[in-house]
């Protein structure tokens, strides 16, 4: 098993697209962009940007997962990591600037205490894509490895309680001050685990051939199996 790795990253550009979608809007109105603006002015220098995470061989990933054919008995898991020859576990997280002042602006605006939370979608998303991005570039250089969707704890029919092992193997509150409560709700609330399959293309023909939509790598709304979110794109 690697060593931990943590990452602070510059800030990523704000994509105003998906905050609207994150907010629920079809059509956005000059209001609405106005208030966008507004919000990202006051939350840019509130933000950091911290990926904590750690490589392990497919074997270890299964041993974790107490189970060699179905790891932490998730089938959905099981056919993103199909083939894979090592994971890569991660957390992530924008800090608790973004958490106060959604808590402060639900009880004086709530139209600014959803645009906050938008923000933070788009804001963890962003910085998950950020790593992704890094992590696939260094891959390829490698030796050709290619990267399946990232899949978090709660996806489909992955437990929720894997979180704790996440926890435990990256030493999120230590590394990038991310807890975990009992209720399995972390802190701050804009925040990301998840892991990501590595494999081999020219040695996985036969599973690219099986499993095409993991092909070309595939994130965020079109890797959830959750079809009936009122967030996903479209």
């Amino acid at each position: 098993m690697d060593i931990i790795r943590v990452k602070n990253y510059e800030e990523p550009p704000f994509d105003k697209g998906e905050i609207l979608r994150y907010m629920g809007c079809r059509q956005a109105s000059s209001q609405t962009m106005d208030l966008i603006d507004l919000c990202i002015a006051e939350i840019k220098d509130k933000l950091s940007y911290k990926v904590c995470f750690r490589s392990m061989s497919m074997e270890e990933f299964l041993v974790l997962g107490k189970n060699k054919k179905v790891p932490f008995g998730s089938s959905a898991l099981c056919a993103n990591l199909d083939g894979c020859i090592s994971v890569i576990i991660f957390a992530a997280t924008i800090g608790i600037g973004i958490d106060r002042l959604i808590n402060r602006y639900s009880r004086i605006s709530p139209s600014k205490a959803l645009c906050f939370q938008a923000i933070g979608a788009e804001r963890i998303e962003s910085l998950c894509n950020l790593f992704n991005k890094e992590l696939k570039e260094k891959k390829v250089k490698e030796g050709g490895l290619l990267l399946r969707p990232r899949f978090s704890p709660g996806y489909g029919d992955f437990p929720l309680s894997v979180q704790k092992e996440f926890f435990r193997l990256l030493e999120c509150p230590r590394k990038i001050g991310l807890t975990l409560n009992d209720s399995l709700l972390m802190s701050p609330s804009k925040s990301v685990t998840a892991v990501i399959g590595i494999y081999d293309r020219i040695c996985n023909e036969k599973t690219a051939a099986r499993s095409p939509r993991y092909e070309v790598e595939n994130t965020g709304c079109n890797a959830c199996p959750k079809a009936d979110c009122e967030f996903r794109r479209k």
